[in-house]
């Protein structure tokens, strides 16, 4: 996940793809990184952004801020950015990642408009995002008036609760759209439990 200052939309970003991540895979989760193309080196996270993360019951308060590198970008499987400008910066930082690199956003956006996946392998991390790619190189283009995650860097802190609620929301979306809805949780109750009887 990369922003620019590494303090405010990618740690929280960071957070809650790795939440829904754990919950979908458990022990076996992908690793979720942050960065910045200007990354403020050592720095904690906004207390915004720790505020609006802990209220959507994600913990980055031990977050440190660092920059995006080549060596982080080419060993990524999914670079997702919080602007076009940031997208367009890791592909200058490393030209061969542009098939694996977008705004969050617009890979929300074409992994919906793909077929679901429907087996094992179409469930993959690196086969869903080879699919979005294809699907944009053949010129799905989503809507690119819309691919930001404002900065609620300096902004009061209903701003970095806005932030955060639209991270949440279009991290779950993604979740959905690379690998399908998760599994309904089984009931706790037998059939013939469905209401509350008289005792």
């Amino acid at each position: 996940m990369v922003c620019t200052g590494n303090i405010c939309r990618s740690p929280m970003a960071e957070g809650f793809l790795r939440s829904a991540f754990e919950q979908r895979f458990g022990d076996e989760a992908p690793s979720v990184h942050s960065a910045g193309t200007q990354g403020w080196e050592g720095s904690p996270a906004q207390d915004g952004s720790i505020v609006a993360a802990r209220e959507r019951e994600v913990d980055i308060g031990a977050h440190v801020a660092r920059a995006v590198t080549r060596g982080m970008v080419g060993n990524a499987d999914l670079v997702l950015t919080m602007a076009g400008e940031h997208r367009d910066e890791v592909i200058r930082l490393v030209p061969r990642a542009a098939g694996r690199a977008f705004t969050l956003k617009e890979l929300v956006r074409l992994v919906q408009a793909l077929a679901p996946p429907d087996d094992a392998s179409d469930r993959s991390l690196v086969a869903r995002v080879a699919q979005a790619d294809a699907l944009r190189r053949e010129g799905f283009t989503g809507n690119p008036r819309d691919e930001d995650i404002a900065d609620p860097l300096g902004q009061p802190q209903d701003t970095y609760r806005a932030v955060a609620w639209e991270l949440d929301e279009w991290i779950r979306r993604l979740d959905a759209g690379l690998f399908g809805p998760l599994p309904a949780p089984a009931s706790i109750f037998g059939d013939e439990d469905r209401g509350w009887g008289p005792g």
